[in-house]
Formats: structure tokens, C-alpha cells, sequence
């Protein structure tokens, strides 16, 4: 959600520095006649940065505004991953296939994608659960990318399972 800058009569600062349509620096104006060059050029005066002294003012149409700073927010969006990549193992799994997962991990990793690490537990393995710890440890131990616990190691009705993600 953008915060809606203030344009026109709504800016309260008695000048601003003016920006015109083309990017050209107009100097500091007061606000009047900054909104008086706005509006022979049938343009909009929108403040963009009320916080600097003196506040600076550009001059534009206010929808070309709000479209360029959505299309802002959502490239800045691009770079975060939400999503969750899953692997799956159990006690038995062979070393060289906990390899070949600690390599999937790696990856998922690399392309900044949370994972959740699940080990199923059948039957009596579910009396194990140190032993499964200690599996789980050394696969964890497998993985070169560096990585921080997002959700501890939590019991399920099926095994066990951790979330991680990339430092």
C-alpha cells in the first residue's frame, strides 16, 4: 500500500523545491507559484519528499505518479521468495541419497527459498527419536550453504520435520 503524497493546495509548506515534467531542477518556489506553474502546463504539483528542507515538489500527473511508485513497490517485492521447498527422508535413507538431497538443499538455498527438512517415522523407528536426531543432525551437517533455523525441530504424527533459510 502507497501512502498517498500530498499535491496542489494540500502541501503546507510556504516553498518547495520544484522539479518540472522533464527532470529539470526549477529552483525553490513558493507553493503558490509553484501550483501555478503546474497548472499552465495542466499538471499536478505532488510533494515527494516532505521531510526535506525545503520540501521537494515535483511536477507531473498525479495517476504517472502512483502508477511509476506501485510499479516501485512491486520490484521491490521481486527479490523476496515466500515460497517453500520441501525434502523428504526417513531413517533408512542410504548416505549416498541424503547426499544427493543435501545438494537439493543447497540450491534452494542459493535461490533464497525457505525449505522444510521432513524425516518420516514408521512404526517403531517412532521409538527412535534419538537415533533420528542424530540422522537428522548429520544430514544437516551435509549442507555447505550457510543457513539459519527458522522453525526448530517440531514432532508431527509422521515424523519430524525443521524449516531453514538462507543467512
Amino acid at each position: 500500500m502507497i501512502k498517498r503524497p500530498r499535491l496542489n493546495n494540500q502541501i503546507q509548506a510556504p516553498e518547495v523545491r520544484v522539479i518540472d515534467d522533464t527532470g529539470k531542477n526549477l529552483g525553490v518556489l513558493s507553493t503558490q507559484e509553484a501550483i501555478n506553474v503546474a497548472r499552465e502546463k495542466e499538471l499536478d504539483l505532488i510533494e515527494i519528499a516532505p521531510t526535506a528542507k525545503p520540501p521537494v515538489a515535483k511536477i507531473m500527473e498525479y495517476g504517472k505518479y502512483l502508477y511509476h511508485e506501485q510499479k516501485k513497490e512491486k520490484e521491490g517485492r521481486k527479490g523476496q521468495k515466500n515460497e517453500t521447498k520441501m525434502v523428504r527422508f526417513s531413517v533408512r535413507t542410504s548416505g549416498s541419497d541424503l547426499e544427493f538431497r543435501a545438494k537439493q538443499v543447497d540450491k534452494f538455498l542459493k535461490k533464497r527459498y525457505k525449505v522444510r527438512i521432513q524425516m518420516t517415522l514408521r512404526g517403531r523407528e517412532k521409538a527412535l527419536r534419538d537415533f533420528a536426531n542424530k540422522r537428522l543432525e548429520n544430514f544437516l551437517s551435509q549442507i555447505t550453504e550457510s543457513y539459519k533455523v527458522e522453525q526448530e525441530l517440531k514432532n508431527f504424527p509422521m515424523g519430524m520435520f525443521m524449516v531453514i533459510s538462507k543467512t
